[in-house]
């Protein structure tokens, strides 16, 4: 591999603890402006070895170019995550996930699944996204004063329509909880170790799964949670769920996986069953979990959007899309070049890794213009939250119902709502996630 100069700056994107105290939106900004593509080392880290760097994709046109095209730019060839999985045996593991295929194969375990997230099949969830929205806002508005928004009210909506849409007992919820903070928060010592589900709410699946939970080290460290072994409770539970489905099959994604015939390929592996529930419970849980903190930190740094979007319900299709494009809780995702190419006018070698920024991509003013600024009335639909190309998003749809279900009843059950204390940040140059969020509302 070719040794290149790391861009001026790249180090604050690389490093987790920079956004502590905020995203590196000004140091994104210089770069972007002047180049499509930059280099970025990576250096070792408290607990974590070093990589080889990679090529970061900072312009909206460049990002939607790589993720459109799985030929030249493969999930499967080195996975996802930006930093490599420890070994080739857990790189050969984390390759039986979807996220981490490409086609043909991930379009064979993706094809079953679509028709779990049309606009038809989520509109047939609404009901029970709005029961679940009016059952924690009622918990958590009793009286006006100040809460945490993002533990009291943003956390649990996204686990319970998950445990709808896969099948999950709503009493086993909280693991998924526990799951996404160990896989998505490693970079956190608030996060990494997570674990304070109550196995005795739960099913005899979670008390299962709670028995083999791994603990901390002696200097408090986990096993890596991107492989098999540092995630024994999940894949036991997930083992568990499966022979339920097989056994006693619902009208849930789970039971639909467990049931489909996929082609000449007969039916889904029960290997394959306990990865893609690994990507539902994890990935499905912590875009939401953050979105919604992330836009209600946005209506609190601009009051005037809150008026307007209480005055004016009717904006809040527009207002959902701004929050997802403005906060951007996915900021980065991996890939790996298959073959000497170019990005931009930047030439890259088979083998380099690249990884895309959506969140800086999300902040191109050739795409948005005012990127900064947070107009709840903006055409944002061009955002890549949800991704590009063929790995975009199955939950997208379903997000978005959630987002509106929830600010639609938030603003019309509060007459205003303010910041109470400084949001607390989650340690990771990977999500962009608020682990508190005080306000205060009447």
């Amino acid at each position: 591999m070719t040794a290149h100069a790391a861009a001026p700056g790249a180090h604050l994107i690389h490093d987790p603890q920079t956004f502590v105290s905020g995203a590196p939106l000004d140091t994104l900004a210089a770069l972007r402006e002047n180049a499509a593509v930059v280099w970025v080392d990576e250096p070792p880290a408290a607990g974590f070895p070093g990589g080889p760097g990679y090529w970061l994709v900072l312009r909206h046109a460049e990002v939607q170019s790589v993720m459109r095209d799985p030929a030249t730019f493969s999930s499967y060839a080195g996975a996802t995550q930006v930093r490599d999985p420890t070994t080739k045996e857990d790189l050969a593991y984390v390759q039986r996930m979807m996220l981490n295929m490409d086609p043909p194969e991930h379009t064979r375990l993706r094809r079953p699944l679509q028709r779990s997230f049309t606009a038809r099949a989520v509109s047939r969830l609404e009901e029970q996204i709005y029961g679940h929205v009016t059952d924690i806002l009622d918990r958590a508005l009793t009286a006006p004063g100040e809460l945490d928004f993002a533990k009291e009210i943003a956390a649990d909506l996204p686990l319970l329509t998950l445990a709808d849409v896969l099948g999950v007992p709503p009493q086993d919820r909280k693991l998924m909880f526990d799951w996404s903070n160990r896989v998505i928060g490693f970079q956190d010592p608030d996060y990494a170790t997570s674990a304070d589900f109550d196995a005795a709410a739960g099913t005899a699946m979670a008390r299962a799964a709670i028995a083999v939970r791994p603990e901390p080290a002696s200097d408090g460290t986990m096993p890596d949670p991107r492989s098999r072994a540092g995630m024994p409770d999940l894949y036991k539970y997930a083992h568990l769920l499966g022979e339920t489905k097989r056994a006693e099959p619902g009208n849930d994604v789970m039971s639909i996986l467990m049931g489909q015939a996929q082609s000449d390929e007969g039916h889904i592996s029960v290997e394959e069953f306990e990865n893609m529930f690994w990507l539902f419970a994890v990935a499905g849980n912590e875009t939401l979990r953050n979105g919604l903190p992330g836009g209600m930190y946005g209506l609190l740094q601009h009051p005037d959007s809150q008026r307007r979007l209480r005055d004016d319900p009717a904006l809040i299709e527009s207002a959902v899309e701004e929050m997802l494009r403005w906060w951007t809780p996915v900021m980065v995702f991996r890939r790996t070049a298959t073959q000497d190419c170019v990005i931009g006018d930047q030439p890259v070698e088979a083998g380099d890794k690249v990884v895309v920024s959506f969140l800086s991509a999300n902040r191109d003013p050739r795409v948005f213009d005012q990127p900064d600024a947070f107009l709840i009335d903006r055409s944002s639909r061009d955002h890549l939250v949800f991704g590009h190309g063929p790995h975009f998003c199955l939950g997208a749809h379903l997000a978005r119902v959630q987002m509106r279900t929830m600010f639609t009843q938030l603003l019309k059950r509060t007459s205003w709502i303010e910041q109470a204390g400084e949001p607390a940040l989650l340690r990771s140059s990977f999500q962009r996630g608020i682990k508190r969020l005080p306000i205060c509302w009447r």
